[in-house]
């Protein structure tokens, strides 16, 4: 089946899930461990269904050198082939009254409009000036940019956001994207939807599999085989968790909080153009 692209609503939580469908749903997914204990021929793995939930961007970030000198050489060819526009040609107009009546042969009675008051072309780039002082545009650095604040979606508003929560694994704490246990029954992406449910037909857009710690390994499950699927956040925010368990970050910020392989899968499926020229 050819490969579809579409967008899934997550019931009361503002999110789409968004990946490729790519024919039968993933029930046949299982490992050894899901059959049980008895029926295993060896250690197995507990599957799992993982979110990559993003905000995107909500400003265009500032460009860079290259893009700037681009765009002000196509400013330039616009300016010089592009034809006068209606202010402009009101603009020479209004140029021309004034020399005709400047002229020694100017006579008052020919002209039209005589005693009402006539807003020129400059007048009205006057008043645009004035209005154009007065507009103060909205602050690209946050307050939360400034404290380095990551628990918040007010921060670098012109970059994606990437939601990471922090879970126990052992004795150890690990920052990693929202997973669920897959359960018998359920697609993988019914397992993704599921775990994102927890915080406020479609095929992973990547995958990762881990050891759990010794102390947690037994004859039947050794690790877990994660399965990840890719969501974009409508609106809401992250209300289940407390302060210090999530932090919202950029591509750029994930080394700071994913161990090196995880990172290393995660970086595969997700694409920044911000990160590009650092």
């Amino acid at each position: 089946m050819a490969a579809l692209r579409r967008l899934v609503p997550v019931a009361g939580s503002g999110v789409r899930l968004w990946g490729l469908v790519r024919g039968s749903a993933l029930h046949s997914l299982g490992t050894t461990a899901d059959k049980g204990p008895n029926q295993s021929h060896g250690p197995g793995w507990r599957c799992c269904g993982a979110v990559c939930l993003q905000r995107a961007a909500v400003l265009s970030r500032e460009m860079n050198p290259m893009e700037r000198a681009f765009a002000q050489t196509l400013e330039q060819i616009e300016l010089e082939k592009s034809l006068y526009s209606d202010h402009e040609l009101r603009v020479f107009e209004d140029e021309e009254k004034l020399r005709w009546r400047q002229a020694d042969d100017y006579n008052s009675d020919e002209e039209e409009n005589v005693g009402q008051d006539i807003v020129t072309a400059q007048d009205l780039e006057d008043m645009w000036e004035q209005k154009f002082r007065q507009f103060r545009p909205a602050e690209r650095i946050q307050e939360a940019d400034k404290k380095s604040d990551r628990s918040t979606l007010n921060r670098r508003l012109d970059e994606k956001l990437i939601l990471l929560v922090k879970e126990k694994v052992g004795d150890e704490d690990i920052w990693l994207l929202p997973q669920g246990e897959w359960n018998p029954g359920e697609t993988m992406r019914q397992t993704a939807e599921r775990a994102l449910s927890t915080l406020s037909g479609n095929a992973p857009a990547g995958f990762y599999k881990y050891k759990y710690p010794k102390a947690l390994r037994n004859s039947s499950i050794v690790g877990a085989k994660v399965f990840f699927f890719k969501a974009l956040l409508m609106n809401g925010d992250l209300k289940t968790r407390k302060k210090g368990d999530y932090v919202w970050v950029t591509k750029s910020e994930l080394k700071d909080y994913l161990k090196p392989k995880y990172l290393q899968q995660v970086n595969r499926f997700i694409f920044d153009t911000s990160t590009i020229y650092e």
